[in-house]
């Protein structure tokens, strides 16, 4: 699915709990680019994907997209895959993925092409309780081609992923970022996908 929208963070704060995070922040992301965001744990990194996603609100500033028509809302098109995997133990694998493109609102998904992306074909039918703390982290990231979005914001989408399943997630974010999408990933772990820009919090610096 081709896209051509880009996204801009415009001087934008954080503040939790009292304690400001970050302030001032800004940058701005072309359709083919991604940012990774790094920083010491509460820095923020999980905090500014909430607040592209449209689940914590800014402090101050602006997030917005660029090239969208006016009908377009950011939170709309994005798809935040958090720490937490938020599978249902009691359904297969297949049911699991059919139940997030229904909750996401994505008719006609095509869950098996999803489900292979990460190599879970051949598990389709087991139920997600028994799956290992790797599998399950394939198959929340796999609802990324059930509910195709142009914003991918990812949190440390390496978590329990060993070498081929990351390189799985390679090969995802690259033909995300081929067809125009935009991805911001946190992760303390480097990505091999070439990443256009960095982002390092604790210091605000976009490089």
């Amino acid at each position: 699915m081709p896209h051509a929208i880009g996204l801009a963070a415009l001087d934008i704060s954080c503040q939790r709990g009292g304690r400001i995070l970050y302030r001032d922040l800004s940058f701005r992301l072309a359709p083919g680019e991604a940012l990774l965001v790094t920083g010491p744990n509460g820095a923020g990194k999980t905090s500014l994907l909430r607040q592209i996603a449209g689940l914590l609100p800014l402090a101050a500033g602006d997030l917005h997209l660029e090239g969208a028509g006016p009908d377009a809302a950011l939170p709309e098109l994005c798809h935040y895959v958090g720490h937490a995997d938020a599978v249902k133990a009691r359904l297969s694998v297949d049911e699991n993925l059919t139940f997030w493109a229904d909750f996401l609102g994505e008719d006609g998904a095509d869950v098996k092409a999803a489900l292979a992306a990460f190599g879970l074909a051949p598990l389709a039918d087991l139920p997600a309780g028994l799956l290992s703390a790797g599998q399950k982290r394939r198959l929340a990231l796999s609802r990324l081609f059930a509910a195709p979005r142009a914003i991918w914001l990812l949190d440390e989408p390496q978590t329990s992923l060993d070498a081929a399943s990351v390189k799985l997630l390679d090969t995802a974010l690259k033909n995300h970022l081929a067809t125009g999408g935009i991805a911001v990933v946190a992760s303390h772990a480097a990505l091999k996908t070439k990443v256009a820009r960095k982002l390092a919090l604790g210091k605000e610096r976009v490089a």
